[in-house]
């Protein structure tokens, strides 16, 4: 796979102050600011997971998540998957899930991979694999489902 980002893969201890910084800064303003979803972001699963930031020139432009099985699902799963507005139609989202998915089997063997995904997300998620595993529910008044990519 040809990156066309500088990627700093991490666990919680690992990141400086500055990439926590601004990666909860990338996640406000897209998760609360931009889709307008008031609620607590910092969720106490930070510490547990590892964290994919994707750089452009010092500036980050994607970040996700890996939550270790148990956290969230009984499964690995993605979360926290973000574009910075900038980063938006240049590719670097199927870049970072690509990624996401390899860090994920890396550190945890190839398995199920489960994500909570925005319902209008569906065919970017279908298209690595992941297939619908729920019923559309509301989360902060959008729409999503539980997306499970087989091993």
């Amino acid at each position: 796979m040809n990156l066309k980002l500088d990627w700093r893969i991490k666990i919680f201890d690992e990141l400086t102050n500055e990439e926590l910084y601004q990666l909860l800064g990338l996640r406000c303003a897209v998760f609360v600011v931009e889709q307008r979803c008031c609620y607590l972001d910092v969720d106490n699963k930070d510490q547990h997971c590892t964290h994919l930031l994707g750089y452009l020139n010092d500036k980050l432009m994607v970040y996700s998540r890996i939550v270790p099985p148990g956290l969230s699902y009984e499964y690995v799963s993605i979360g926290r998957i973000v574009s910075s507005v900038d980063a938006r139609g240049k590719g670097f989202g199927a870049e970072l899930l690509n990624v996401s998915i390899m860090t994920a089997e890396k550190l945890h063997g190839k398995g199920i991979i489960r994500i909570g995904a925005q319902l209008y997300l569906k065919k970017f998620y279908e298209s690595f694999g992941f297939q619908q595993s729920s019923n559309v529910y509301l989360e902060d008044k959008i729409e999503h489902i539980v997306m499970t990519r087989p091993a």
